[in-house]
Order: C-alpha cells, then sequence, then structure tokens
C-alpha cells in the first residue's frame, strides 16, 4: 500500500485543460492583468450590476481605465505602495476598481463585508495596520464610531456609495465621485515593483471569537489561482457568470479573478434577486455554496409536491431511473470512492446499458424543461465550494444533466486546493490536487504519515498556501511547518488517483452549508452557563444552522418544565418535541443577547444525550471534548435534530 502523499504536477488531462487558457506565466502582479485584457476584449461586457444605485455596467476597457483612475485618485490621497487600506463592502463593481486600483499602485486591502460586527470590522481596520478605510456607506461609517486610537492611525475614509449625508467628518471624507475626479488629474502612479511575493490582500478569518486571524495573501498567492483553475472550468470569452457569493470571501474572490480573466461577464445579484436573475441572465457558470444547491433542489422538491398526482409520479419515477442511470455509470467507470469489484463494475455496467434509453428520453423531454425553471437553462458547470456537498443534492444534479464540480480550500490556501475535474467527476469527494499542490494525510495525534485510504489530517503544500498570520507567530506555528506544509484541520483520506475524501474536521470551526464559519467555543460557553445545562457540544458541520447536543441538568429542567406547563423529562425516554421546541428557543435567546450576536449563531434545535467522560472516552485527559466521537456515538440525535 502507497504512503498517503500526493504531490501533483498535474495529469495529462489538466494540461491539456491548462493549454487551451491564455497563459499569464509572465505576470508579477494581478494588477498587470488588466491593461491586457482591455486589449483583448475591449468594448465587451465585464461587469453588470443591475440592483446597484445607481446600475452600473463597464466593459473591460472601462474596467481596465477606471482601475487606473482609482489608483491615481490613491496616490493622490497619500497611500504609498507597501500601505494596507481596509476595504469594508459588498458586492459591486466599485468595490473591484478600488480593490485592484490598491494592488495598481502597489498597496494591498484588507476585506470584510458591510454587515460584519462593528467590533469586528474595527478590529480588522487596526490590526492590519490600514491607512485608510473604503466604506460602503456614510451609514456604515456612522455605526463604526471610531476610537480616538484608530483615528490617529487613518488619514482619510472614501465612501463607495452615496454622498456624506449628516455625517460629521472625523476624518477627511471623500466619496467615489471626488475620489475619481482627484484620479482623472493626477498622474499615473510607477507600476510596482517587488515581483509576485508582495503583499496583496489580508484576509480574516472567523471573527465569532473577537479575534480573527489576519491572512496576509500574495501576488503569487493569488495569480497560482488564476493560472490553474482552468482545470475544473473553460469558461470562454463571452460566457455569462452570476455572481452571488460576497466578494471578499477568497472562494468568491479568485473565481472572479479566474473568470474575468477568461474573458467572462459577470453579473452581480443578490439572494432576493437570484431567482429572478437566473432567468433574466442565464448564466453559463455559476459558483456558490452547498446551501444554494440545497435551496434550488428544494425548490424543485415544492414546486413538484404541487403538481398533480399523475405528473408527480412521472417526474418522481422518471428521477429516480435517471439517478440510477449516472450511478451505474459512475460505478461502471470505478468513479466511486471506494475501489469497485471487477464482478459489480459488470453488472454496473449493464445497468447502465438497459437504463439509458428511459434515461436519454427524460434527458431529451424533461431535464431541459427543470434546468430552464431551476437556472435558466443555459449553465454549463456549476462549482461548489465552502462546505461539503450532501451526496444526494450531488446527485440530483447529476440526473438532471447540470454538471456540479466541487472544490476544496481555506482561506489560508487562496482558497483552492483540490478539486472535481469533469473528466473525473468523483461524487462526494473533493477531486484532486491543483497543479504543484502536495497533499499528505497525517495521524491526527502523532503526525506520522499513513497510507492510501486511511483517515487522518489532511496537511497541504503549494505556491497557494499562506506564509502565517500576520502579528501571529505563535498561531502560525500551530498550523505551518519549517516545511510549508499547512494543516488545515480537516480529516480526510486520499484514494490512488489522488483524490482527496473529505471526513470530517479536526479543528473546531464549524462551516455552515451556507459557507458562513462559527467558532463553536464562545457559544458553547455562554450556554453552558445556562442553568439548565450540564454539558454542550454545537454540531451543523455543512448543514443549514447550528443544532447543541446537550447533557442537562436533569433536576433542573424537569423543575423548569413544570414552571412552564411542559412534559417533564423522563430518564432513558425520548424528549417530547414540545419541551425541545421550548428549550432551544430558551438557548437561542441567550446566543442572540451576546454582544456582537450573528444571524448564523441560532440553534435549528436541541437534542438531549449522555454525558461526556473520562470513562466513556469522549473527554481527553485534559477534559476537552473528542467532537468527532461525540458526533459518532449521538449521529442519530444530530439527524433527530435536522429532521424535525
Amino acid at each position: 500500500m502507497s504512503t498517503a502523499e500526493i504531490r501533483w504536477s498535474g495529469s495529462r488531462r489538466d494540461q491539456q485543460a491548462l493549454a487551451q487558457r491564455p497563459d499569464w506565466g509572465d505576470l508579477t502582479g494581478l494588477e498587470q492583468l488588466w491593461p491586457r485584457l482591455a486589449e483583448r476584449h475591449g468594448d465587451a461586457t465585464a461587469l453588470d450590476a443591475p440592483h446597484a444605485k445607481p446600475p452600473e455596467q463597464l466593459s473591460f476597457s472601462d474596467l481596465n481605465a477606471r482601475i487606473g483612475q482609482a489608483a491615481a485618485g490613491f496616490a493622490a490621497l497619500g497611500v504609498k505602495p507597501g500601505d494596507v487600506v481596509a476595504l469594508f463592502s459588498e458586492n459591486s463593481p466599485r468595490w473591484l476598481v478600488a480593490d485592484q486600483g490598491l494592488m495598481r499602485l502597489g498597496a494591498a486591502d484588507a476585506v470584510r463585508g458591510s454587515g460584519a460586527p462593528v467590533e469586528e470590522l474595527r478590529y480588522i481596520a487596526a490590526d492590519s495596520g490600514a491607512v485608510a478605510l473604503v466604506l460602503e456607506s456614510a451609514e456604515l461609517l456612522t455605526r463604526l464610531k471610531l476610537s480616538s486610537e484608530l483615528l490617529g492611525q487613518l488619514r482619510f475614509v472614501v465612501l463607495l456609495q452615496g454622498d456624506r449625508g449628516s455625517v460629521v467628518p472625523v476624518l477627511p471624507c471623500f466619496t467615489w465621485e471626488e475620489l475619481m475626479a482627484q484620479g482623472a488629474k493626477a498622474p499615473a502612479p510607477a507600476w510596482p515593483e517587488g515581483g509576485e511575493q508582495r503583499l496583496a490582500t489580508v484576509l480574516y478569518t472567523s471573527g465569532t471569537t473577537g479575534q480573527p486571524k489576519g491572512v496576509p495573501l500574495s501576488h503569487a498567492n493569488l495569480l497560482h489561482q488564476l493560472r490553474h483553475l482552468g482545470v475544473a472550468v473553460a469558461p470562454q470569452p463571452g460566457d455569462r457568470v452570476l455572481s452571488v457569493l460576497p466578494i471578499w470571501h477568497a472562494y468568491e474572490r479568485s473565481a472572479e479573478y479566474f473568470l474575468l480573466a477568461c474573458g467572462c461577464a459577470q453579473t452581480y445579484t443578490n439572494l432576493k434577486q437570484l431567482r429572478p436573475d437566473l432567468q433574466r441572465v442565464r448564466p453559463h457558470y455559476l459558483i456558490s455554496v452547498p446551501r444554494l444547491w440545497e435551496a434550488l433542489l428544494s425548490g424543485f422538491e415544492d414546486a413538484l409536491a404541487a403538481m398533480p398526482s399523475a405528473r408527480q409520479k412521472l417526474l418522481r419515477s422518471a428521477l429516480g431511473l435517471s439517478r440510477y442511470h449516472c450511478l451505474s455509470r459512475r460505478v461502471a467507470a470505478d468513479r466511486t470512492l471506494a475501489p469497485e469489484p471487477a464482478g459489480r463494475r459488470l453488472l454496473a455496467a449493464g445497468g447502465a446499458l438497459l437504463s439509458w434509453p428511459l434515461h436519454g428520453l427524460a434527458s431529451r423531454v424533461l431535464w431541459p424543461k427543470v434546468r430552464q425553471q431551476l437556472i435558466g437553462g443555459r449553465l454549463r458547470t456549476a462549482i461548489s465550494g465552502g462546505g461539503a456537498l450532501a451526496i444526494h443534492v450531488d446527485g440530483f444534479f447529476e440526473a438532471v444533466g447540470i454538471e456540479l464540480l466541487v472544490g476544496y480550500g481555506l482561506t489560508e490556501t487562496s482558497p483552492v486546493l483540490t478539486c472535481r475535474r469533469r473528466w473525473n467527476n468523483r461524487r462526494g469527494s473533493s477531486g484532486q490536487p491543483l497543479p504543484d499542490t502536495a497533499i499528505r494525510i497525517v495521524d491526527p495525534e502523532s503526525g506520522a504519515l499513513l497510507q492510501i485510504g486511511q483517515r487522518g489530517r489532511v496537511l497541504a503544500q503549494g505556491p497557494q498556501v499562506m506564509q502565517g498570520y500576520l502579528g501571529k507567530p505563535e498561531a502560525t506555528a500551530k498550523v505551518l511547518d519549517q516545511e510549508g506544509w499547512f494543516d488545515t484541520g480537516d480529516l480526510g483520506q486520499l484514494l490512488a488517483d489522488g483524490t482527496l475524501v473529505l471526513t470530517g474536521r479536526a479543528k473546531d470551526t464549524i462551516v455552515l452549508s451556507s459557507g458562513e464559519n462559527i467558532e463553536p467555543g464562545p457559544l458553547e460557553e455562554c450556554l453552558v452557563a445556562c442553568t439548565l445545562v450540564e454539558q454542550v457540544m454545537l454540531v451543523g458541520q455543512d448543514r443549514k444552522a447550528l443544532g447543541a447536543l446537550v447533557v442537562p441538568k436533569l433536576e433542573a429542567l424537569a423543575g423548569w418544565a413544570r414552571e412552564e406547563g411542559l412534559p417533564s423529562p423522563q430518564p432513558g425516554a425520548a424528549a417530547d418535541p414540545a419541551l425541545l421546541k421550548a428549550f432551544t428557543s430558551r438557548l437561542n435567546r441567550r446566543l442572540q443577547a451576546r454582544p456582537g450576536a450573528r444571524p448564523d449563531e441560532r440553534l435549528a434545535g436541541v437534542a438531549l444525550v449522555e454525558p461526556f467522560s473520562l470513562d466513556n472516552g469522549l473527554l481527553t485527559q485534559t477534559l476537552k471534548q473528542k467532537r468527532d466521537r461525540i458526533a459518532e456515538r449521538d449521529a442519530a440525535a444530530i439527524e433527530a435534530i435536522y429532521g424535525r
């Protein structure tokens, strides 16, 4: 058996795919991309923001010109090469112009969405050493209530949208129009020096704890993604892309740079406008998180339930047959998550052959209409990231003819480490590494290298991996070793062909299916302070919302239940649904009362479970919870939370 380490230089198919993409090998900075795109694509649409106020649309020539103008404007306001500017806003063409304008003059940005808690935004501005702020609006500036320390650090503020309104300017404050007017009359700044290793941006990990970690990414990190994401998708100039994820997120950001570099036209939408925009834009590419694909499947099922029974029966039968056909093809081609015996592969090939006529009929008659209703009918490839995709969701889109690929990575890895290929699309996996990327599986306790097929901690090495957290050498030492191996904190295994299969998380961070990262520690501390709770562990990895496994203080819980007129919990018996619902509401009120509480920090439900102890192996010697073992023991309780 081979050791579980692979250094992926790129398969023959990878090299063929990349040969069809533009060659950006001579770029030494992302800012050099835009003049070339303007020359190649000129007046073709690059960005469209129909819901902006006012609506905006930029061609590639416009985009390049405005980036240069913004760079000159920032330089005129005193931003210098090597400076960091905090950029807090949601998606818009102006965000990208500001982002690339700063890179054009050799500066970098520290980014976050405008909806983040103000304490978190203030922390990021201070921690990154930002010399200025670029904010979505005057309203955000008012909410920030900048401290005297920050006021002493910052030189000016630029507002992307609107005017200053009634804001009392505590700093020199410029509208977007004023910044661009400054740039129109200022000389173009010199092109940055220093090569690919220059700082490009600072992204921040989850701020639930109040102390997010800054992840400095270089131009080399981002350019690696630009040059290699073409192994997954093959966009053509003029292809349409619909963007719904926040642009400041590592996943959306790298994908946007890549798709624009391919000459695609990108339209910004939001969750409210997503469904009508899918029909209006009819995108060729859509990049999102598992929650979106779950929502689309849920919408299909709701529409199906409203149909006459005869049509329901027809579609359910056709869907079942198409799922069977697609699964049979995967088994026959040995593209599942375990080696398939020859006999089973032969039977599956026969099943695929026999089911082909009816599946082919459904593919011609039924599924085009379903695709039209779901995503506008033109989608070539859908890409899911930010968390694991449930296998039943994956299989549904395969059955109706939508190629759904999955990528895996982290903020610290720019972010993509692995992705599924169209020619090797193993459902349930995270795909093979990007070229020049190494993956290693080690024992979670000893760090010893494991064998192919064995489950352990996932380590990664490659040009996309950060050099360390900003100003946090101790945190860096915990995740990066002397050889540059980054500890992802995830558990997984490697298949013989280099495919990575994730099986859980070794670190505590919970990633919801929306892509939001939740640090459970502070929330658990809040919940365990409840007089009814003895122990608690939050769950929710790749789910829509958090859930809680609670070891209750039985006497206290019984007394509270009597006071509320609820059924008392009985030892050894399943808890009454009414009690669980009321208990969940009580705990959610505690979470919502926390300073800086987020909408995602709420429980979908609660399950009452047996204690976690040293004796039953669910606590370490230092009394820390063994989360993976607790989740394994209480798997039925977790399913009950989300099945209610």
